[in-house]
């Protein structure tokens, strides 16, 4: 039943000890909202690492050339090297059961860009028509290359969102439109999406098509993949590995590269990389909560320590109790009552405020790496619950020893 009388007493209590009582109750308040804090940014930052890995397939991998450092099967270090359609082909086949998309990618470089007499300082790359599900651009309007643009070596051309906006803004579709790359008119047959603007400040051509036309002869500047999709995160990550090793290790060979030449030679998994991002939002998670938990340590012994000056201060109430017949749990009762009475009341208002503060703030938050830092509210809840109890327990230890004080002791106190 619910003790009026009970309750009175912890109020009388608390008000005796307003400033003893504040100071802990903040600090167990402050702990409890530190700690949500921190989980919400915990969270935020793993949810800005999931965001930088959406602007690509999860499972793609991505090659590209760099400079031989060392010195191999007499040929000397400082030799550039470069990828080529005979290596894509290759790769695609030595690997085809471990692949799912593929594409090469050439950067136009050198060219003129206009529409009608206006210059358009965009870059162009030639790209195959898997390249749309490697990169996962979405289309806004028209469609992306198709396998016929890249037979028949097709002058047209999908542009991004922001291109569309900054240069066709007075045209109601830009599809059907015709913009020039050195002289050469190409057709506008789709308008992508990305994740960041600044992916949207490209043109894409058919790779055929920027072979032929510009001077590109056999030679790529990349080749991109993808992996088939698992619902085991642990197994991907290992098949990746494993499909970068293989790919390096071929284009190693034919470009006569040292095995270990790192700078000859660069393939980058996403899955590899994902792994490093999350192994380390999981030890800044593990930082915060062990910061969190130590705060309302903090604060737990705060309430055991003001719970030892009650139980000073009330020795003679609580003889007097004893004289009149009061039972041992009922004094271990009466200080519990405010041990749990502080935690709770403490605990709550960091909650609410912590989960007031991400709810209204966390959705406007988008810097690098962190975004919509949040937490869930079943851990939060807990956290409380813990903390209650961690709170009776602090509080029990003074409650034993008010129970186990002799009655004449107690009436003697001053």
């Amino acid at each position: 039943m619910f003790d009026i009388e009970r309750w009175q007493e912890i109020f009388d209590t608390i008000r005796k000890n307003k400033l003893r009582t504040f100071l802990t109750g903040l600090s167990v308040a402050s702990g409890i909202f530190i700690l949500v804090i921190l989980l919400g940014f915990g969270e935020g930052f793993r949810n800005g690492i999931a965001h930088e890995f959406e602007q690509d397939a999860a499972t793609s991998v991505w090659v590209w050339p760099g400079t031989t450092t060392k010195k191999y099967k007499g040929l000397n270090p400082g030799r550039n090297i470069q990828l080529t359609n005979a290596n894509y082909e290759f790769s695609a086949k030595l690997l085809e059961d471990d692949i799912q998309f593929k594409s090469p990618r050439i950067f136009v470089r050198n060219v003129s860009v206009t529409y009608g007499n206006e210059a358009l300082v965009y870059q162009v790359q030639g790209v195959s028509p898997q390249f749309q599900l490697i990169e996962n651009e979405r289309m806004s309007a028209g469609r992306f290359l198709n396998h016929q643009d890249e037979v028949a070596t097709a002058k047209v051309a999908v542009i991004g969102k922001k291109v569309a906006e900054d240069v066709f803004a007075e045209v109601e579709n830009p599809v059907g439109e015709f913009i020039k790359i050195s002289g050469l008119p190409f057709k506008i047959i789709g308008v992508f999406n990305e994740t960041e603007d600044r992916e949207e400040e490209r043109i894409f051509i058919p790779v055929t098509t920027a072979q032929s036309a510009f001077n590109g002869g056999t030679r790529v500047n990349n080749l991109a993949y993808t992996l088939p999709p698992s619902d085991n995160f642990e197994e991907v990550v290992a098949k990746s590995i494993q499909f970068k090793n293989s790919l390096q290790s071929y284009l190693q060979k034919s470009h006569t590269v040292a095995p270990d030449d790192t700078n000859a030679i660069f393939v980058w998994s996403a899955m590899e990389e994902a792994k490093r991002y999350y192994s380390l939002t999981d030890n800044i998670a593990l930082f915060f909560w062990f910061v969190g938990i130590c705060t309302i340590i903090a604060g737990v012994v705060g309430v055991s320590n003001i719970m030892l000056i009650v139980v000073r201060e009330r020795t003679k109430e609580i003889g007097i109790r004893k004289a009149l017949g009061a039972k041992p749990w009922s004094i271990v009762g009466m200080i519990l009552h405010e041990s749990i009475f502080i935690t709770s009341i403490s605990g709550f208002a960091g909650l609410i405020f912590s989960m007031g503060l991400l709810e209204f703030v966390g959705p406007h938050i988008e810097v690098d790496y962190i975004m919509n830092p949040s937490v869930n509210f079943t851990v939060a809840i807990s956290t409380v619950f813990v903390l209650v109890l961690a709170g009776a327990v602090a509080g029990f230890f003074p409650a034993w020893r008010a129970a186990n004080i002799h009655t004449i002791d107690a009436l003697r106190d001053e």
